[in-house]
């Protein structure tokens, strides 16, 4: 896939015409992948991409405090003394405020359009319990479950921090086995046999997360999937 480097819109020669390439080269890539059902890494890198552009838009002593945190120190005092050079130079602060104008035009648009994927996808997931759910449910399986019958089971554990006196869950997973759901082997008995064979977790949560069409696992369904089991929980038990 294209890239961008963090700091794209300001580096080497200032054009609108060579930026504008750059980036529309890039978002017909982006674009090509969510024709596929393909949403990530994509639409966090796009995301990504049009919040620094907010970032520098604003001020430098804005980027230090709120710049995306995959930016080093050394990165956002780069990013400081650039804005410094070019702030004494008009005729390229105009070409660069065109420039970030139109990118953030053009990424607002290629982000809904992932977001409205996303979204859709998500309408579609189904996520139900699978037997008793215990109290304790920061730990446990869920079943990754499509049309065709194949389930893929995950190991998953919850942690929550705190930032700016907010509190966010995460979620980690595991990769643990794919089975073929039949009259025999149902959730139920599979949930059975992990708990027999894995004793680490004698009495897991398990979840069943059904989708009732075909896509890609790594690139859209299993982080959507991870995403709306993190909020089905947090629902759940607060």
């Amino acid at each position: 896939m294209k890239s961008l480097s963090e700091t794209w819109f300001a580096d080497g020669y200032i054009d609108f015409e060579l930026k504008k390439y750059t980036l529309l080269a890039y978002l017909q890539e982006v674009n090509k992948y969510f024709d596929e059902h393909k949403l990530y890494p994509q639409l966090a890198d796009v995301i990504f991409h049009y919040n620094n552009l907010v970032s520098f838009r604003k001020n430098k002593k804005f980027l230090q405090e709120h710049f995306p945190k995959k930016l080093t120190g050394i990165q956002i005092q780069k990013l400081q003394l650039l804005y410094e050079q070019m702030m004494e130079d008009d005729d390229v602060m105009q070409q660069l405020e065109e420039i970030i104008f139109y990118a953030a035009h053009e990424m607002r648009a290629t982000i809904s359009n992932g977001t409205e994927l996303y979204e859709m996808i998500e309408d579609k997931l189904k996520i139900s319990p699978v037997g008793i759910i215990p109290l304790e449910q920061h730990e446990g399986y869920f079943f990754l479950s499509n049309k065709l019958s194949v389930t893929r089971v995950y190991q998953y554990r919850l942690s929550i921090y705190e930032k700016h006196d907010e509190k966010f869950r995460s979620i980690r997973t595991e990769f643990i086995n794919t089975w073929y759901r039949s009259f025999v082997n149902t959730f139920e008995h599979i949930k059975t046999e992990l708990v027999r064979n894995r004793s680490q977790l004698p009495n897991p949560a398990v979840y069943v997360i059904e989708a009732d069409i075909n896509l890609p696992v790594e690139e859209t369904l299993l982080p959507i999937a991870k995403r709306s089991l993190v909020r089905y929980i947090s629902k759940s038990r607060p």
